[in-house]
């Protein structure tokens, strides 16, 4: 315990973050890492859960993720407010929205939409395109989903999109961080939207 915290000590956590989720890679070229959540107790971080094993992008980590790169993005990150699955809500604490037909993520670089949440009309083509997902089909990874709050407000077109903390198929992802369908569970009901939690992506020994 004395060491998580020590480690945690160092994570760049700043202002109203009472809640940080670490997904700590070996190296830049790692798809695996492990997860660990942590609350700030005072001045200090105290351990809550984790250590987990996670699958990230299929081609590593980097400071400088490009859409369809299929790099996980490094740095820390505000998680949204609202979480989304094809299942019913898990009880977490955040906003839940079971996804249906018609739930894109937009993932069109030329939308004025990109990387948002957007709901067409069921059985419509969406007015944005390129690779962007028909969330409500994703049924195993999409089960249960936080969104990591990486390249909004404001979007910049390219520099990537639909960043998630989903379940684990077994394998590397596209970019997201996925985790055992029970850890994530797990995840979901320990978030906090009061305590602003964050994701701190990083190359540490885990």
């Amino acid at each position: 315990m004395v060491l998580a915290l020590a480690l945690a000590l160092c994570l760049p956590a700043t202002g109203a973050v009472r809640q940080l989720v670490a997904v700590d890679a070996a190296s830049a070229r790692s798809t695996t890492a492990l997860v660990r959540v942590y609350r700030r107790d005072g001045r200090c971080w105290r351990l809550v859960a984790g250590p987990w094993p996670a699958h990230v992008g299929r081609n590593g980590l980097s400071t400088h993720h490009r859409e369809g790169d299929g790099t996980t993005p490094l740095g820390t990150f505000p998680i949204g407010d609202t979480a989304y699955g094809v299942a019913t809500d898990p009880g977490t604490r955040l906003a839940y929205r079971v996804l249906t037909c018609g739930d894109w993520w937009d993932e069109d670089p030329a939308s004025p939409t990109y990387n948002r949440f957007r709901h067409v009309r069921c059985g419509t083509r969406p007015p944005f395109g390129s690779d962007s997902e028909a969330l409500w089909l994703q049924t195993a990874a999409y089960a249960h989903f936080a969104v990591v709050d990486y390249n909004a407000q404001p979007a910049v077109p390219g520099r990537g999109s639909a960043i998630f903390i989903h379940v684990d198929l077994g394998r590397p992802t596209n970019g997201c961080v996925s985790l055992p369908a029970g850890d994530l569970v797990e995840l979901l009901r320990l978030l906090r939207p009061g305590d602003a939690p964050e994701v701190s992506i990083r190359l540490r020994a885990a």
